[in-house]
């Protein structure tokens, strides 16, 4: 791997905590993600399921986790199964986990080959009445490929017809929302990769270049810092770009008098940092795009305060409508009057601002939580208010992460330059 390695008392503590909210008499079942065809005979990097990841710290396709805290037998209470490795394996495809590896990485003590797999779910089901299995319930998901996780699913039901189904998910959800120490310090070490790479591009941008360049700017910088790569698909966007949200092409010219939006985070030990910046091509601002960026920011800044112990998402959700749509009559863009006046259903100010400014973060960049859960210490959330003018070719969102403490909201990337007077000279 990459990444520095992991304490696995982290792991070991993911998994008690998980074991301790189970009901009694139950066995709870992790299969990790399947490797993806890509074409022919190709298949895109591996990417770990986030839960195995959290409960084992083993990053192997083929693996699979069984927790029986309260079976009789003492050695199928924690139980690792990973893919036989053999000398032929190694010579066309790499190293893969020893059984000591394993056993280090995860701090598991039982680990076996994937050939004792059935034979001791089977004896591990015999004592337990019900069965946790998991699966992504991120209520915005749908796919049409079926998973490695639904695959599982349907075996265990067909197998274990008779037990009880419980989910996993539920129980995850609330543990992997509340950050540890471990957690916020490899959202760090994502933030400062991400650091890096935006100030490398700061040296870089200039007209002429074209946005896939940028990228590669931001990919060389990952990749000596020993990210996996991106959290998501980066947005590179110059001009009216920037106001498609989910623009991914990055394959167009960076023009002078542009700015030019950013979109990207490093993946860090598969834990994800999310950053938006908007910086001008030619390395300054014209006082227009200066006042809309002001806006932007001030409504960053009033947003992030407000992010403490006890608040919730729906309320920020509103007040950055209500904050937005005051910069927005500043900006010229519609009167108060107009606002008055407006269709309650279609607001003015959806033409200009039309998402979300929070988002839970961490093994995921769209991370697990509760939108209806009030804020609580330890958890880490995006913060990116955003204006889009169509017709000036302009977009502007900045977006920070925040980790909320008893003692207030903390920016992991408060290192990170954002001022105008900073992007400028750094340009310069």
């Amino acid at each position: 791997m990459r990444y520095h390695k992991i304490d696995n008392q982290f792991f070991t503590a993911n998994r008690k905590n998980f074991s301790k909210m189970m009901v009694s008499s139950s066995i709870a079942l992790f299969v990790s993600n399947d490797e993806y065809p890509r074409n022919g005979d190709q298949f895109f990097p591996f990417r770990q399921s986030s839960d195995l990841f959290y409960l084992s710290g083993i990053d192997q396709e083929k693996s699979f986790l069984m927790l029986a805290p309260d079976c009789p037998n003492p050695k199928l209470r924690e139980v690792l199964f990973i893919l036989k490795t053999n000398e032929q394996m190694t010579i066309w495809n790499g190293h893969k986990y020893t059984l000591d590896e394993a056993r280090e990485t995860s701090g598991i003590e039982n680990v076996y080959w994937l050939d004792d797999m059935d034979m001791m779910i089977r004896e591990a089901a015999s004592y337990a009445k019900n069965i946790y299995l998991n699966a992504y319930e991120y209520p915005k998901y749908k796919t049409e490929v079926e998973t490695g996780e639904q695959r599982f699913i349907k075996e265990i039901r067909q197998l274990f017809p008779l037990h009880i189904f419980e989910r996993s998910a539920p129980i995850l959800y609330a543990l992997r929302m509340i950050k540890s120490e471990t957690e916020i310090d490899l959202l760090k070490q994502a933030c400062e990769i991400t650091n890096k790479a935006f100030r490398r591009t700061l040296q870089f941008v200039k007209p002429g270049v074209m946005e896939f360049e940028v990228q590669a700017e931001i990919e060389h910088e990952f990749t000596r810092n020993r990210a996996s790569g991106h959290g998501y698909y980066p947005i590179i966007a110059s001009g009216k770009n920037a106001c498609t949200l989910h623009y991914t092409e990055n394959d167009k010219e960076c023009m002078d008098g542009d700015v030019l939006l950013f979109d990207f985070g490093a993946e860090y030990a598969n834990y994800s940092a999310d950053m938006s910046r908007s910086i001008p091509v030619n390395g300054k601002f014209t006082d227009r795009q200066k006042t809309v960026y002001q806006a932007v920011l001030r409504t960053l800044n009033t947003l992030t305060e407000n992010m403490v112990v006890g608040a919730s998402l729906d309320e920020l959700d509103k007040l950055s409508k209500k904050l937005i749509e005051k910069e927005l009559i500043g900006l010229g863009l519609f009167t108060a009057e107009e606002v008055k006046n407006q269709d309650p259903k279609e607001p003015l100010y959806k033409k200009y601002f039309m998402h979300g400014v929070n988002h839970h973060m961490g093994l995921d960049v769209h991370d697990v939580g509760e939108r209806h859960v009030s804020l609580a210490a330890g958890m880490v959330l995006t913060c990116e208010p955003g204006i889009y003018i169509p017709e000036e070719n302009l977009g502007i969102r900045l977006e920070n992460d925040i980790l909320i403490t008893e003692n207030g909201p903390f920016n992991l990337m408060e290192n990170i330059p954002i001022e105008i007077e900073e992007i400028e000279k750094l340009m310069g």
